[in-house]
């Protein structure tokens, strides 16, 4: 497979690897752009991708807690502006009360709002506004105590980030401030139990391989991959990562010194997976006189 400059690039961005490193990466994994991540990590010449850093999208999320019942929903704009417009952050607030009586995107798009469907909400704003908007997500979150943190706030209950934390027993505080933990740490799951197994494989092998190029004995060797796979979890799994607070506990011991059990979490970011194209000066210019 013809490795091109626009895969160099994107590789180098995603990794921060050095431009003839993340060609030999494409070579070697016959254009592969995941195997390629992998193959830098192996070599010691990355560190794991982190797509989130190169996110474009505009917009927010936001929040609503009604007794033991969280929602979370994202709305994208084009620019932050809009963003950061009154109308659009009023209407943000109202689909995001919706969605407490909803369970699911198509019921909150299908769900009364002043006499319409936010469906047509949403589009008269785009008619209004004169910018594309997309409701892109919604998630629930239930437990004995549900509390709520948004980071980067824009207006009350709506920002950059926002995040539920389910809670099992009475809440003294503690529960913002794992929410608040889990918008600087971004955990994959809540223990390793809920980590996803391809990721597990995945990180294992990619240990393994850089074990191996050690020269290490066979036995040697999976002894490290115990020790590093169990500190790989640490830093993955809410309940095993040092409490931001406090990073003397981790935030199992610090919800269970507080007298709770953590049993679930969302975070949400604005944009999460979104990647808008991209486009150098010159070649807009030349479009635009095209």
């Amino acid at each position: 497979m013809a490795i091109t400059a626009a895969m160099v690039k994107e590789l180098r961005e995603t990794t921060g690897a050095g431009m003839m490193d993340a060609k030999k990466a494409l070579t070697e994994t016959n254009g592969d752009m995941q195997a390629a991540q992998d193959w830098l990590r192996t070599k010691g010449l990355a560190k794991a991708a982190k797509k989130s850093d190169r996110i474009a999208a505009e917009g927010l999320v936001g929040i609503a807690v009604r007794g033991g019942r969280g929602v979370a929903v994202e709305i994208n704009s084009e620019t932050d502006f809009v963003a950061k417009n009154a109308e659009f952050q009023g209407m943000v607030a109202q689909i995001t009360t919706a969605a407490l009586e909803v369970n699911t995107l198509d019921a909150l798009n299908a769900a009364d709002l002043g006499g319409k469907p936010v469906s047509t909400v949403m589009t008269d704003a785009i008619a209004k506004i004169g910018e594309n908007m997309t409701l892109r997500r919604m998630a629930v979150l239930e437990g004995e105590t549900v509390a709520a943190y948004v980071h980067n706030a824009a207006a009350e209950n709506m920002g950059k980030i926002g995040v539920l934390v389910a809670l099992k027993g009475a809440d003294n505080g503690i529960g913002k401030q794992i929410a608040m933990h889990i918008a600087a740490t971004s955990p994959a799951s809540l223990s390793e139990a809920d980590l996803d197994p391809a990721l597990i494989e995945r990180e294992k092998s990619v240990l393994t391989e850089q074990a191996r190029e050690s020269g290490k004995p066979e036995a040697v060797i999976e002894k490290m991959i115990v020790g590093r796979m169990k500190k790989f979890f640490e830093e993955v799994t809410l309940l095993g990562q040092k409490f931001v607070i406090d990073p003397d506990k981790t935030v199992g011991q610090a919800a269970s010194e507080a007298g709770v059990e953590v049993t679930g979490f969302i975070r949400m970011g604005v944009g999460e997976g979104i990647e808008k194209a991209e486009e150098d000066f010159a070649a807009e210019v030349a479009k635009m006189n095209s």
